[in-house]
């Protein structure tokens, strides 16, 4: 090697030691990248907001705290800590790591938490899941690990039928040909995209491929609608690793069936119905889709948005189906338990926390999308909780929903500060029975909602809740202010269950953030 070769090598070398040591967003404002940035695939970058998704990527764990605290001292919104840190986790996992899109499905939620709360303490939701997201990013190397890049080729894609052009890629597994047809809707309009990405995201009737497609479509009002391609590329990477032949053979029947009812119904042309049901409709409706074979569930909603139904009131009876999931689940089972998930646990991934954030996200996508897809979503959501309701085996159509009369009949107290300390207790005491009775008591009691919902959010921020903590909060809360006074207090009677169970274990952070906010 000649003299100048030897010296440009170890030059180079030590340019990428430098980048290794700061980070490559801090490299690039050095300008120490350049050198091997040839090498290295072509970045996405997020204009303004680079340095603060950098910020994201690269603060070590031990000092992410104290340094979101500054930024928030210095002026920086909470709103765009947020925004930042959805697109550090997108630019990092692009939806294919499983605590990596847990993270990014409860950035939105927390955002929403933290609106509901005194402005001191405000930030508590949002910090933590911001530290958990780090940590993810981190553990799986940061900024030199990244799966979202630019779209090579896209210009020139024609987007006419991209939802059927886009559903056939994701099948055969080619991503590229996929993301560069989203691309291309995406230049008509993010509405466009998201309507076009929906049939693949239908494709597979499972919880992750249909939260984290609401998230994404949800998180546009925070980092802004020319995101769009980059928050929704994250499904098509999820779903291109979904297609594996023990979920597409899973699928394959709700895949003939759906367009096999779309069209026996005509669906599709008719108008949408407005006819409200009354409470006596919806608990009947909640019945069939909860006792029904999944086929049967679906074929219900699909005649009755044919009869003339609204879709308010299909979705009321399919989120109450839902809730039941949660009342009626015998907890976790010994053979099932991990790490902060012990027998009896219903939080984290059980199959009625999956269940209703699956309804939820389905629900929410109706009212966004097009005419096709806001039926189909109902239609899905329906087959979906008959679907999983297979997962409790026999004994869950059996079981009595929560609370039980016994153990209504054993609160003694019925003032309103007693109730919520008494429910207080027993979250603390991981007493899930009792937390259920006196939720249900306080409901009938007719007292406000607000000292229950704040002493459940205390706990959907403090605890771990196994990744699902916030999301849960935020689908019960959601539910609540849509159901009808006759079934309202049945989600935050399966609030608080799922609290009581999460009980006890700290999530990583909140500590230290309400060290460093003073609260």
């Amino acid at each position: 090697m000649s003299q100048r070769n030897r010296r440009a090598f170890l030059a180079e070398v030590g340019q990428g030691v430098m980048v290794a040591t700061i980070g490559y967003g801090a490299a690039v404002e050095m300008g120490l990248a350049r050198a091997v940035a040839d090498e290295a695939p072509l970045r996405l970058s997020f204009g303004p907001r680079e340095s603060l998704v950098a910020l994201m990527q690269e603060t070590p764990i031990d000092r992410l705290m104290p340094t979101l605290v500054e930024q928030l001292r210095q002026g920086v919104a909470l709103k765009e800590l947020v925004a930042a840190g959805t697109l550090a986790n997108a630019r990092t996992f692009g939806g294919e790591d499983y605590i990596g899109f847990h993270a990014f499905m409860a950035l939105a939620p927390a955002w929403q938490m933290a609106n509901e709360m005194p402005e001191a303490s405000a930030a508590l939701p949002v910090l933590k899941v911001l530290y958990r997201n780090t940590s993810r990013i981190q553990a799986k190397g940061g900024s030199s690990e990244e799966v979202l890049h630019p779209i090579a080729d896209s210009a020139a894609v024609d987007a006419t039928q991209a939802d059927e052009r886009i559903r056939e890629a994701v099948r055969a597994k080619n991503l590229p040909l996929a993301e560069q047809l989203l691309a291309a809707a995406a230049r008509n309009s993010p509405e466009e995209a998201f309507n076009d990405l929906l049939p693949a995201v239908a494709d597979g009737v499972e919880v992750h491929r249909t939260v984290l497609a609401y998230r994404a479509w949800d998180l546009l009002d925070l980092v802004g609608r020319e995101h769009a391609v980059t928050m929704l590329r994250q499904s098509l990477h999820y779903c291109v690793e979904n297609c594996k032949p023990q979920y597409t053979d899973r699928f394959a029947g709700i895949r003939a069936l759906l367009p096999r009812l779309l069209d026996q119904y005509k669906l599709v042309e008719r108008e949408a119905g407005t006819r409200v049901a009354d409470d006596a409709w919806i608990e009947s409706m909640c019945n069939t889709i909860f006792t029904s074979s999944a086929d049967q569930a679906a074929d219900a909603v699909a005649a009755a948005l044919a009869d003339g139904m609204s879709a308010s009131s299909v979705a009321d009876g399919i989120a109450l189906a839902a809730n039941q999931l949660v009342l009626r689940d015998a907890g976790r089972a010994a053979r099932n338990v991990q790490p902060n998930k012990p027998v009896g646990s219903v939080h984290g991934d059980s199959i009625g926390v999956h269940a209703c954030d699956s309804v939820n996200a389905w629900r929410n996508i109706a009212t966004v999308s097009n005419r096709r897809n806001a039926v189909a979503s109902l239609i899905l959501s329906a087959w979906q909780i008959a679907s999983d309701r297979g997962y409790g085996g026999s004994e869950i159509l059996a079981a009595h929903p929560r609370p039980d009369t016994e153990q209504v009949d054993k609160i003694a107290v019925r003032d309103q500060d007693s109730l919520v300390r008494e429910l207080d207790d027993a979250i603390r005491q991981q007493d899930q029975a009792r937390a259920c009775a006196l939720v249900h008591v306080y409901g009938q009691q007719g007292f406000a909602v607000r000292p229950v919902q704040d002493l459940l959010r205390q706990y959907a921020i403090s605890e771990d809740g196994a990744l699902h903590a916030e999301k849960f909060y935020r689908t019960t809360s959601e539910e609540f202010a849509r159901s009808r006074p006759q079934f309202r207090w049945r989600q935050f009677v399966a609030l608080a269950r799922v609290t009581a169970s999460e009980y006890g274990q700290p999530a990583p952070g909140v500590a230290e953030a309400r060290r460093l906010l003073n609260v």
